[in-house]
């Protein structure tokens, strides 16, 4: 009997179907392959591990930076050989890491836990003001966000945080004209993500966070069924927050920033 393997192909026309009959029998683990592939396809690559007429793997490549994994272990590994990316950020399940680190360095690793919110079991406490912020505010929230969390968001900029602004929903908490908390989400139709949620560490445990993930909880739920949060593992404070407003642990990844080994 001929042995069947698996090949790797990128996501055209003809695949399309496949695709996304593949994606939509589980929206949150491929939310980020359905958002780029709808509204960003231009920055979009995505290539498919299959066999036969099924899809075993997939991998989502984003502005030739962002490199996000799905499947099994043998999947994953063929698809990790086409990423030809000195520098990246990627996401991968747990029990690929050994795979992802014989061929990636990690600069910095963690595990992050991906949370749900289903309409219907949100916990609203929206208990202090919230502004929506401008691009006029990108600096400030720039600053903010490289100071609460350095690791992952020391690099981010007031100009390379102008068009999130422009292209989301952020909302903050200003005291004497300050901005001292921030939270963003990209609202859709198909289930929203909130991204960045950030405290100036002076400021914290006030529940500022709580009212700032509430709103963007309810601003989602209203054209939508479902929020999602990502939580690094280790922050609890965080954990804490997002489960009182009514998330529920869905998935866990490995998240590394990561250079090519080179062979």
């Amino acid at each position: 009997m001929e042995e069947i393997t698996l090949k790797v192909v990128p996501l055209e026309e003809s695949l399309e179907q496949t695709f996304w009959n593949h994606v939509n029998q589980d929206p949150p683990d491929y939310y980020f392959f359905i958002l780029d592939w709808k509204l960003n396809r231009d920055k979009t690559k995505i290539l498919m591990a299959m066999e036969e007429d099924k899809i075993e793997g997939l991998m989502l490549v984003y502005r030739d930076y962002i490199v996000q994994l799905r499947g099994n272990r043998e999947a994953v590994d063929m698809l990790l050989n086409h990423v030809n990316l000195e520098k990246v950020e990627l996401q991968a399940p747990l029990e690929c890491e050994d795979i992802v680190f014989r061929k990636h360095r990690p600069i910095t690793k963690a595990e992050v836990i991906l949370m749900r919110l289903r309409k219907g079991k949100e916990n609203i406490q929206i208990n202090h003001k919230l502004a929506r912020l401008t691009v006029e505010d990108a600096g400030i929230v720039a600053e903010l966000m490289r100071n609460a969390y350095p690791e992952w968001w020391g690099e981010i900029t007031a100009e390379s945080l102008k068009s999130r602004v422009e292209n989301a929903l952020w909302l903050g908490i200003k005291l004497d004209g300050k901005i001292v908390s921030v939270g963003n989400t990209r609202l859709t139709d198909f289930g929203s993500n909130i991204g960045a949620v950030a405290t100036d560490e002076r400021y914290r445990n006030k529940g500022y966070a709580t009212s700032i993930v509430s709103a963007l909880v309810k601003e989602i739920l209203e054209g939508s069924s479902t929020a999602l949060i990502h939580v690094l593992s280790d922050n609890a404070p965080a954990f804490h927050v997002y489960s009182k407003v009514g998330f529920k642990p869905y998935r866990s990844y490995l998240q590394l920033r990561a250079e090519k080994i080179k062979t």
